[in-house]
């Protein structure tokens, strides 16, 4: 018997509304047929990039389960995120940010049978960060796309940033995920069926995103509970300050390689 496609469910912040678009014709295109989402906008965000955002949304066919505003506390995220669950219901929970692009070895259906056969009641995946061919941290255009844009798949999240690159995408709607959607207490993946998560982060403007978490973070504005997103965040900043405003992609640490959405990386 085919299982019913899981729910989306994710916080979205103040992307750009192309990006939203592409991401959800990605989750479409995997067989997502419901999308929970919910808008949290930080104080900074202008009211016209907020109504933009959400009349996209809406032209998309989602209607937001709620938008907040306010302060972005590390805590933030996890309670938005988990109220959206309770709504959701039984059944299967994909979770993603807005600019996490899943990739499966199989398709989702498949993916979930496997993992309910097995008696696993998450599904794992591996943060593959897309970058720029010069490095550069540029905007990109629709009619290009994301895949062209930022060709390059490499692991600047986990060592450069010494963040932990692993991801809960899929869970059981009774199973309680961590902060980050990074564990999954008492739950442990397949460690042969990884999923890849294509991150789309390193685009123009988050540079000023991250100045601005290190500040808030470091002021108490914003509430953390450790230190290490204020790190991850001060770590890429210094990094791109050593050489002049890009990722050096040479760097053999990374290991960039050329990568698409179109085909499972090999490693």
């Amino acid at each position: 018997m085919l299982s019913t496609p899981p729910a989306l469910i994710a916080v979205v912040g103040p992307v750009e509304p192309p990006l939203l678009a592409a991401w959800v014709r990605h989750y479409r295109w995997l067989g997502v047929e419901r999308f929970l989402i919910a808008f949290h906008f930080p104080e900074h965000v202008p009211d016209q990039q907020r109504h933009e955002l959400q009349a996209a949304s809406r032209e998309l066919g989602i209607i937001p389960t709620g938008t907040s505003t306010g302060p972005w506390h590390e805590h933030t995220n996890t309670q938005l995120r988990d109220a959206l669950r309770h709504r959701a219901g039984p059944g299967w929970h994909l979770l993603a940010a807005a600019d996490e692009f899943q990739q499966y070895p199989a398709p989702l259906s498949e993916v979930i049978a496997q993992a309910e056969k097995s008696g696993h009641r998450v599904v794992g995946g591996l943060m593959l960060d897309r970058i720029a061919a010069s490095g550069r941290l540029t905007g990109w255009r629709p009619e290009v796309g994301l895949d062209l844009a930022y060709p390059l798949g490499g692991h600047l999240t986990h060592r450069l940033l010494h963040g932990d690159p692993r991801k809960i995408v899929l869970a059981r709607h009774d199973v309680t995920v961590a902060g980050g959607n990074h564990r999954a207490p008492g739950q442990r993946p397949d460690a042969d069926r990884v999923c890849a998560v294509h991150h789309f982060k390193w685009r123009s403007g988050v540079l000023d995103d991250l100045s601005r978490r290190v500040q808030h973070f470091s002021t108490g504005t914003w509430q953390e509970q450790t230190p290490a997103v204020r790190d991850e965040a001060s770590r890429l900043l210094s990094h791109v300050g050593q050489h002049g405003g890009v990722i050096n992609t040479r760097d053999p640490r990374f290991a960039c390689r050329r990568v698409s959405l179109d085909r499972m990386p090999f490693s």
